[in-house]
């Protein structure tokens, strides 16, 4: 009975496997293509003209390389973003744990509460906020609402409530130190693993962000990389054959952007595995 359940849970997982690569796979093999290859050739096989190197070259020299600083911007608003949103999170889960305070509760629910309402339905008031203030068309329209993030506060008030001993606090506090030097000094390394973890959580969904940058941002220079992307995809399909070859680098540019997101996961692991799995328990 075991040696079958073990069986049926190989064959789940490498569909699963299968299902989460196939999309990447795609991805690879349509960069090698031409674009007439990318619709005369078979899908999840190479066409005979390998052409990646090519598209390569065409994808970052288009348009004055507008390609690299479309990246460049998505690596400043991703990483800023991340950053601050990661401290802000660590600084608000420390207190909600380790601080007992008038509202303490009902606060956090509504922070609970926050993580169920989707970022998009935001983003019209976001809009009409920031246009108030003279925000829009600027990176702090991108920087300032992805710093806010509820389920990173709630993942980082989950794990310090028990990676950080009470007692640890108090003979801080006994020493003299102030409740911020305790922070920085002594709760912030303890709580290093969740806080990669909100960063790594933050960075993607920063980097992947579609709709906020495209009804904040007007000047192609500050566009990120899904919206750049975006606007040649909309230029190839609009120009027909004057600028359809602009599709296999609309492609090309897709799998170079997830490049670094890969590479991120991939150094961090250890930190946003052992983060995830410890606020799971804890949760």
């Amino acid at each position: 009975m075991s040696e079958r359940r073990s069986k049926l849970l190989m064959i789940g997982m490498v569909a699963l496997f299968v299902y989460f690569l196939l999309p990447l796979f795609w991805l690879f093999v349509a960069s090698t293509k031409t674009t007439g290859d990318l619709f005369s050739s078979f899908g999840l096989w190479f066409s005979h003209d390998f052409s990646l190197f090519r598209n390569i070259r065409e994808t970052v020299t288009y348009d004055g390389g507008v390609y690299a600083r479309w990246m460049l911007n998505t690596v400043f608003y991703s990483v800023v973003s991340a950053g601050g949103a990661a401290f802000l999170c660590a600084l608000g889960g420390y207190g909600f744990a380790k601080y007992r305070f008038r509202g303490n509760g009902a606060m956090f629910a509504l922070v609970l509460g926050s993580i169920m309402v989707p970022t998009t339905a935001l983003a019209i008031p976001t809009y009409l906020l920031f246009s108030k203030v003279g925000l829009v068309n600027s990176p702090w329209a991108i920087i300032l609402p992805s710093l806010v993030s509820p389920f990173g506060l709630y993942l980082m008030r989950i794990y310090a409530q028990d990676a950080i001993p009470d007692g640890i606090i108090e003979a801080a506090r006994i020493d003299g130190a102030s409740e911020f030097r305790i922070f920085f000094q002594v709760a912030l390394r303890m709580l290093a693993p969740g806080l990669v973890t909100v960063l790594l959580f933050t960075l993607v969904a920063t980097w992947n962000n579609y709709f906020l940058p495209l009804i904040m941002l007007n000047n192609p220079k500050l566009y990120p990389v899904t919206v750049g992307l975006a606007a040649w995809s909309s230029q190839s399909v609009g120009g027909g054959g004057s600028t359809g070859a602009l599709l296999s680098s609309v492609v090309t540019g897709s799998l170079l952007s997830v490049i670094p997101l890969i590479a991120a996961f991939l150094l961090l692991q250890r930190y946003w595995q052992s983060g995830l799995s410890a606020g799971g328990v804890k949760g």
